[in-house]
């Protein structure tokens, strides 16, 4: 295991010393939610309803702009290769990078979200919740993102063939974050949303690096 925290550790740190990729994401996710009021109107009514798809909408999009850049910098100066012959098997090489990204962009993300509420007219019962639901939810965008990353890892200008197959991949945890928001400021309350957006995490954690590895087996054949 030594070896799985000293490439995580890796990643985390190039990725905080570049940061491009982060600053990218925030930035993003920061344009979009504030120009929502400007599109919609002063109507502080109708941007509380939609506070919570917007946000989890916007939060998605800024965290695949990062996503080619798992794999595809390593692969480019020929690290890859040393770490898929090294004595690291390739699904926890997968998983360290996904979980590498989640670090460096899900979780900051998840932070940023709620400073941004405050634009959307955000209930106030509804930030701690909306911290909750991105810090369980935001695992399953890096690790299922991990798998298009890995399947497009070779092609040219990917970036659209890597939404076309992340994003409907990400659906389940779209619905279910919103549902959370929404079910937690409301009187039905959150458990079975919120504990529906762990459980497709998890799933992701476990099933994400297994897929990933296999798509860069057959990559780097």
């Amino acid at each position: 295991m030594k070896s799985f925290w000293a490439l995580l550790s890796r990643d985390v740190r190039l990725a905080v010393r570049e940061g491009g990729a982060i600053g990218t994401a925030l930035g993003f996710f920061l344009v979009v939610v504030s120009l929502m009021p400007l599109g919609l109107g002063p109507d502080l009514n109708l941007l509380s309803r939609i506070a919570a798809g917007v946000l989890w909408i916007a939060l998605l999009l800024a965290a695949l702009l990062s996503l080619n850049r798992i794999f595809e910098a390593d692969h480019e100066d020929g690290t890859l290769d040393v770490l898929a012959t090294g004595p690291l098997p390739l699904e926890l090489v997968t998983a360290a990078k996904s979980l590498a990204h989640w670090i460096t962009t899900g979780i900051p993300l998840a932070i940023m979200a709620p400073v941004l509420g405050i634009l959307l007219n955000l209930d106030l019962a509804a930030y701690p919740i909306l911290v909750a639901t991105t810090l369980a939810g935001t695992p399953a965008v890096s690790f299922l993102g991990a798998i298009g990353a890995a399947l497009t890892m070779k092609t040219r200008r990917g970036g659209l063939l890597l939404a076309l197959i992340v994003l409907p991949l990400y659906v389940p945890t779209l619905i279910f974050g919103i549902s959370a928001v929404s079910a937690g400021a409301g009187p039905t309350g959150l458990a079975a949303s919120f504990l529906i957006l762990a459980a497709i995490s998890l799933v992701a954690i476990v099933l994400g690096p297994l897929a990933a590895a296999a798509a860069l087996k057959v990559q780097l054949q």
